[in-house]
């Protein structure tokens, strides 16, 4: 015989659900007393900045400007800070998608105060854009060369320590700061070779496009496609191959070390270009760190009060041995 043993309490559950009336009361009560849980609202999207909210600020100048052929974007802006040197310097690459028309080293100029400021001279240099004669190939690669190196010609002018030299680009000037320090890799046969470059060590991307070759085929990235084949040229008997010299992936290992801080908002440069990247440049022994920054487009990435502009400008002054 099965003896189940019911407490006073367990009556009055079981008078709950047999009986309607009491049924109904009871669920009434519970849901008057059961507390409404208010659904949490998802954050607002973060407040990017725009291109007018850098550009329409007063302009810092330059001290110096430097020609290095006959177009009028052939040209180097000299940043130097107080003192007698000898100064680091930071060989600064603007973006604009390699196009003339978009950017010039002029966007650069806040962040090329910032650092003149802190104690590093920069050298910002300016290239023929595919949309400029004698702009593609191989002119755009070769102004950024020659603008390069002639940090080297001028050092002694402006009291540079050619031994203390990082390149940072922004944007396509990523790529074309990437591909600054790939020079030493560059097969004698191209075009773009060139014996004694300027020797690069250190170099960070801001939001770039490394990789040309995924760049072409991705139509998520605010250049568009059809811009590298500008850049890069058709292939010709000469030059079949048109990655193989201006595609960074294809010079790997670079011997330098890499950064790429990355936006993780960014709407022109899909994130998955640095990550990609960092990838392939571990996987051939280089060391390639990527700075993923939230909140972050690709105008914070070269806005001084930013914590983008921050990271990168604490990596270059820890790569100078210095503080902020």
């Amino acid at each position: 015989m099965l003896i189940t043993t019911i407490c006073p309490h367990d009556a009055v559950d079981r008078a709950r659900y047999t009986n309607p009336m009491i049924r109904l009361a009871f669920l009434a009560l519970t849901a008057m007393s059961t507390p409404v849980m208010a659904q949490t609202p998802a954050p607002p999207p973060p407040k990017l900045l725009t291109w007018p909210d850098l550009t329409k600020r007063q302009k810092p100048m330059p001290d110096a400007t430097v020609d290095y052929g006959t177009d009028q974007m052939q040209k180097v802006d000299v940043w130097l800070p107080h003192g007698k040197g000898p100064f680091p310097v930071v060989v600064m690459v603007h973006g604009g998608c390699w196009t003339t028309s978009i950017a010039d080293r002029s966007l650069m100029n806040w962040i090329a105060d910032d650092l003149r400021n802190t104690g590093v001279a920069v050298w910002n240099i300016d290239y023929r854009g595919i949309d400029r004669t004698g702009g593609g190939y191989p002119g755009t690669f070769a102004d950024a060369a020659k603008a390069a190196d002639q940090l080297t010609v001028n050092a002694k002018r402006f009291n540079l320590d050619t031994r203390r030299v990082l390149s940072i680009g922004h944007s396509a000037g990523g790529h074309l700061a990437l591909w600054l320090a790939a020079r030493p890799k560059l097969p004698t046969s191209s075009p773009l070779y060139t014996a004694h470059p300027l020797r690069i060590r250190h170099v960070i991307s801001l939001g770039g496009l490394p990789d040309l070759e995924a760049t072409a085929t991705n139509a998520d990235n605010g250049c568009g496609t059809e811009v590298v084949a500008k850049l890069v040229g058709a292939p010709t008997p000469q030059h079949t191959d048109v990655y193989a010299d201006t595609s960074v992936p294809r010079l790997l290992p670079l011997g330098a070390k890499q950064d790429l801080v990355n936006g993780r908002e960014d709407r022109i440069i899909p994130f998955v270009m640095a990550t990609d990247y960092v990838v392939k440049a571990t996987a051939a022994g280089d060391t390639a760190t990527l700075h993923a920054m939230p909140a972050t487009g690709h105008v914070e990435l070269i806005a001084p009060e930013t914590p983008a502009w921050a990271e990168a400008k604490r990596l270059i002054l820890s790569y100078f041995g210095k503080t902020q």
